[in-house]
């Protein structure tokens, strides 16, 4: 059974799904087929995130479903090993899953991360430093990129 519900967050709507006792998604802009309803699981996804966006919380403790090809599957799981407050390159990326030319690919599995900000597509940035690609829109991007940097120190 899949369940939906959005709530107003500084991030703006944001819509969270959860899919059999996991959570399949965390997004500004997408429609998901799903009965509205707000679950246990929901709510606690939005509480983290809201902890998160507040500055007091750095990692989240979720029960997730990545959905997509084998190789999306293994870019967002090393866009999780990315830590609090630091980027890396679409190339790091590509070279941390043992594949370096996959530089075009590494962004297009990015773009398409379906569970925003708990695996930590903003924190993936070109290779010259600059803030490029981000699915909920790059001033969404340095938001979470500023949140991070202040809360380092």
């Amino acid at each position: 059974m899949t369940y939906q519900y959005s709530y107003e967050t500084t991030l703006g709507s944001v819509t969270f799904v959860e899919e059999d006792g996991a959570l399949l998604a965390i997004s500004t802009h997408r429609s998901w087929d799903g009965i509205e309803q707000e679950t246990p699981l929901i709510k606690e996804a939005y509480r983290q995130l809201n902890e998160y966006l507040q500055g007091n919380r750095k990692t989240f403790h979720l029960s997730l479903r990545m959905k997509g090809t084998d190789f999306q599957v293994t870019v967002w799981k090393a866009l999780c090993d990315i830590p609090y407050g630091e980027t890396r390159s679409y190339k790091q990326i590509a070279e941390a899953i043992g594949n370096p030319k996959a530089v075009r690919a590494i962004r297009m599995a990015n773009n398409r991360n379906p569970l925003l900000v708990v695996v930590p597509c903003h924190r993936v940035i070109g290779a010259n430093g600059k803030l490029v690609g981000y699915a909920a829109g790059i001033e969404k991007k340095e938001f979470l990129l500023k949140l991070e940097k202040s809360l380092l120190y």
